[in-house]
């Protein structure tokens, strides 16, 4: 099989350096989060990870609408991204956010657990990150 998109992004100074992507369209300033005991001046892993599942989720609903004939009218994926303490270092948990349009309770649930077979970032994590999803149909 082959890689279909690769992408790069090179960060220089940890959670509180900078990431550019190799076409520049990424470039941003980190920082250490308030919670962590930073000033939060810039954006984080988390955030970052929050927003490519997010992005990535919603367009793996589209995919599986569009492939079922779902009339799907309207979605939005929130990503919550938290970082936990572990017994040697740390460990991730998701929470995906979702709302859906034009479709029974019943229906987004089905078209949702089938994007989380479907999302890379869902196939990625499974068996080593919590996830849970949310659905709101509305």
């Amino acid at each position: 099989m082959s890689t279909l998109y690769e992408a790069r992004a090179t960060v220089v100074g940890g959670r509180e350096g900078h990431v550019r992507s190799d076409d520049g369209l990424l470039d941003l300033q980190l920082s250490m989060p308030k919670a962590l005991g930073g000033k939060e001046t810039g954006s984080n892993p988390e955030q970052l990870f929050a927003a490519g599942y997010a992005a990535c989720f919603q367009s793996a609903m589209g995919h599986v609408a569009r492939q079922q004939k779902i009339a799907l009218t309207g979605s939005q994926v929130t990503g919550v991204v938290g970082l936990l303490p572990q017994e040697v270092g740390f460990k991730l948990e998701v929470t995906l956010d979702v709302e859906t349009e034009g479709l029974s309770q019943a229906d987004a649930e089905a078209l949702v657990a089938t994007a989380h077979k479907v999302c890379p970032y869902s196939n990625a994590t499974r068996g080593n990150i919590d996830v849970a999803l949310n659905v709101k149909a509305k």
